[in-house]
């Protein structure tokens, strides 16, 4: 998949194009019943089917540090998008200058000028440019003028609900995990590099992988069954923990893995981590033989969970 970054990037050669914009936090089953609309009618046009999106969101610049926590960083967001068959990822800064951008703007300068779109796919309640003044309607006129045409896609229901970013980071605060594999139609993940820690786990008997998340705020917290991936490995089973490790009076968020039956050294490595089954809360332990003793039944119970 190739990964375009910025206006100022975009060549000739991107030029004719099947598009659609947006967020894409997730890429949950709704997000994936636009990409198939999506490549249908690239595939028809023999184009390249293309998503353009933000980084950051745009809640994530209006709203700062008080926004919803983020389902997927822009790593996570690629390997999902590139699961789904996307040829092209356009990744926008979204900063004052886009933000003041009017709708006749914004089409003229990414989709004609830097596109060259045949077709556009957006969702029903699409909206775009300064104030949200950009509608379905701006996009056909401006479609009319330009020589592209522009499909509505409906909501995708599930169990009678529209699926939503919302409803999966609803899911997950929830701590279930079943309901947002259903919404997001795979496993939430989490990715990262592995970096070095104080190598606590091993002097207690569970060696980790800690991955730096760069993010402070997560959707999801506690102690999880997992499987992981890269590095050469494929769904390893795993025991992990994500929150602040308050025991050891942590403070920012860490991603820890104990890979089971694994020796190996993932230090500098980047590792896809995929949450199978919540065991329960991160909490504080009065001491660490106590926090030993309950490692032992995460992992015993991690164990049952993943068949091994």
């Amino acid at each position: 998949m190739d990964l375009v970054r910025g206006l100022h990037n975009l060549r000739e050669r991107h030029r004719g194009c099947v598009a659609t914009i947006g967020n894409y936090d997730g890429v949950h089953l709704g997000h994936q019943h636009m990409i198939a609309a999506l490549r249908e009618r690239a595939a028809a046009l023999g184009v390249p089917a293309v998503v353009v999106t933000f980084e950051p969101t745009p809640r994530e610049f209006f709203e700062g540090a008080s926004a919803p926590s983020r389902l997927t960083r822009l790593r996570e967001k690629l390997q999902a998008l590139a699961a789904c068959g996307v040829d092209r990822v356009v990744v926008l800064r979204f900063d004052r200058r886009m933000q003041a951008m009017g709708a006749a703007e914004f089409v003229d300068r990414l989709l004609v000028q830097g596109l060259g779109v045949r077709h556009v796919v957006v969702g029903h309640d699409f909206h775009f440019a300064r104030r949200r003044e950009g509608t379905i309607e701006t996009l056909r006129t401006a479609g009319g003028q330009h020589g592209f045409t522009v499909e509505e896609v409906g909501q995708f229901l599930l169990d009678g609900e529209r699926v939503s970013s919302s409803l999966v980071r609803e899911a997950l605060n929830r701590g279930d995990l079943e309901r947002a594999t259903r919404l997001l139609g795979r496993p939430y993940r989490m990715a990262g590099r592995v970096r070095l820690g104080k190598k606590l786990g091993r002097e207690l008997g569970y060696p980790t992988a800690n991955l730096a998340l760069h993010r402070k705020v997560v959707p999801l917290w506690g102690i999880f069954a997992v499987r992981v991936s890269g590095a050469g490995l494929v769904d390893h089973p795993a025991v992990s923990s994500l929150g602040t490790r308050p025991t050891v009076n942590g403070t920012d968020p860490l991603l820890e893995v104990h890979l089971f039956d694994f020796d190996g050294d993932l230090y500098g490595r980047n590792l896809d981590v995929d949450f199978i089954a919540r065991l329960r809360d991160e909490r504080r332990f009065e001491s660490l033989d106590a926090l030993v003793e309950q490692m032992h039944r995460d992992a015993a119970a991690a164990r049952t969970i993943l068949g091994i």
